[in-house]
């Protein structure tokens, strides 16, 4: 028995050397000297803020908003409060950002708040749908509007026609192949050198910020006709423009103020998922010059245009069209839909042509970004050996080019739904519905990121920290409160969802222990 106590002991003794030895040895090759530049100044890093958050959806989902929540006053104020946690949690990241300005960035945050596993399961989702669902949703977006001008462009001209795969399907459209072709020319431009992307940047955002504002001043300077949304609609009452919650979600089991106050906390996904991507600047900190100063300029600053922005782009969209066209725009298209009021097909044509600049700059952020979170795992041994590497113009050429293939992967799959009553079948795409899933998930990250900043204050009181939260803790506190409504709300209303989030998230458990035991296994290649 005593024999058996010190094969045990020795046992558990040499487990630990070996654990400590491949703790030791990821962490040493997580702080070896990136061979990532910094060559970005505080105009480039707020151009990838701007550029990323606007996108396609300022253009469309204030619809979906209006018909959740029934009146005009509650789309405006679900923009604010969207506004609200972008501008809070943007405070909060800016103090991580300038405390560890490093490759990664929330990827880095969660890994030194909550260990290793937590920032894998953040950049191992990031990978699998939140980034790459994203890319691929707008190069979607960016395709779909070509066809305005390009009608060989088409969801339903098909290449290859849909091979039935139960309830999915897998298809290529001249439409898909667009968007293929945006994502593979925009992840080879950044492979050139982050010279070559921040360029492209720079000049589509500033491009698209012009046209937004330009929707905004023609919007308030057309003045509020007497048929419009302020004038002819309740502003707060949504039962008296016709507004009924078992319409707004069919099977909704409540009524009265909770069911409206249900449906707001809903309908502030879009707002919110039209202006996330903002942390994208934190991913090439590595990247940027003076971090300590330009990142929160950037971070602060970028969102806060931003948010002024949309909140004024909505007040445009309220002065020109009634309410009920709003919330029935065609295909959602509110901005289009306000343009034709204002200039006819002319008008429409322009705003077209402005959604494919915003989409494209949009989508060379997003991919430019995001390759440097699957970097900074590889650097740890958490993703493939590969993908921890720099080509000749010092960018992760490895990680670009995966995170390229996997997203083109994602637009080939479609939807396959069957209307009872005719038999005709309509495809949809896989990856909004993989984002809808992952609503949740994202976030629970975003919870996790702010509440980071209250607990390395207490695990790393001593840490340099460039800048520190405007008045904390009230700004995390706020933060964390309305993040935690929206994600209790959105599992009440939507469990099923949120359930199929959570286990895209949880997949990223076992890949996770492969490469933990991988990286004991192996030798570091720093």
């Amino acid at each position: 028995m005593l024999g058996s106590d010190f094969v045990i002991i020795d046992f558990v003794r040499h487990s630990s050397v070996v654990l400590r030895h491949s703790f030791m040895r990821s962490n040493a090759a997580s702080q070896q000297p990136s061979s990532l530049v910094r060559a970005l100044g505080p105009i480039d890093a707020t151009m990838i803020v701007i550029g990323s958050m606007i996108g396609s959806g300022i253009f469309i989902t204030s619809a979906e908003t209006s018909r959740l929540s029934g009146a005009p006053g509650w789309l405006l104020l679900a923009w604010a409060l969207a506004g609200l946690l972008t501008i809070t949690g943007a405070l909060c990241c800016s103090e991580l950002a300038t405390m560890m300005p490093r490759a990664g960035g929330v990827y880095v945050f969660l890994r030194e708040a909550y260990g290793s596993s937590i920032g894998f399961l953040y950049g191992w989702t990031l990978f699998l749908v939140i980034q790459t669902g994203t890319i691929a949703a707008v190069a979607i977006a960016f395709a779909k509007f070509l066809g305005v001008f390009v009608t060989a462009v088409s969801p339903d001209n098909y290449l290859v026609a849909p091979i039935s795969l139960g309830n999915y399907a897998i298809s290529l459209s001249t439409e898909q192949l667009v968007a293929i072709a945006l994502i593979a020319l925009l992840t080879w431009t950044n492979t050139c050198g982050l010279e070559v992307g921040k360029i492209i940047q720079n000049t589509f955002t500033f491009a698209k910020t012009a046209a937004l504002a330009a929707v905004v001043v023609i919007g308030l300077s057309s003045g509020w006709k007497a048929n419009s949304a302020a004038l002819s609609s309740a502003w707060w009452d949504s039962w008296v423009n016709g507004w009924d919650p078992q319409v707004a979600q069919p099977g909704l089991a409540v009524t009265g103020g909770f069911a409206l106050a249900l449906l707001f906390g809903r309908s502030m996904v879009g707002p919110l998922f039209a202006q996330t991507a903002w942390t994208n600047v934190t991913f090439i900190g590595s990247e940027v010059r003076d971090p300590g100063k330009n990142l929160v300029r950037a971070l602060v600053g970028g969102c806060a245009m931003v948010v002024v922005l949309y909140l004024l782009a909505n007040v445009a969209y309220l002065a020109v069209l009634p309410f009920p066209e709003i919330q029935h725009a065609p295909q959602n298209r509110v901005a289009v839909a306000m343009m034709n009021a204002v200039f006819g097909h002319s008008g429409a044509m322009c705003m077209a042509a402005a959604i494919m600049i915003s989409t494209f700059g949009c989508d060379n952020g997003l991919i430019l970004a995001g390759a440097r979170v699957y970097y900074a795992m590889a650097r740890d041994g958490l993703f493939f050996r590969k993908i921890a590497t720099t080509n000749r113009f010092h960018v992760p050429a490895a990680a670009l080019v995966a995170q390229g293939i996997w997203t083109a992967l994602l637009v080939l799959p479609r939807t396959v739904t069957t209307n009872a009553a005719t038999h005709q079948v309509t495809y949809g795409n896989v990856y909004n519905q993989l984002l809808e899933y992952i609503v949740s998930a994202d976030l629970v990250f975003y919870l996790l990121m702010v509440v980071a900043v209250i607990l390395l204050r207490r695990k790393k009181p001593n840490a340099e920290r460039p800048y520190r939260t405007w008045c904390y803790p009230i700004v995390p506190i706020v933060s964390i409160g309305l993040s935690a409504l929206l994600t209790i709300d959105l599992a009440w209303l939507a469990p099923a969802t949120s359930g199929i989030g959570i286990l895209i998230v949880l997949t990223g458990v076992p890949a996770y222990f492969v490469w933990r035991v991988g990286a004991v296994r192996r030798p570091s290649p720093f």
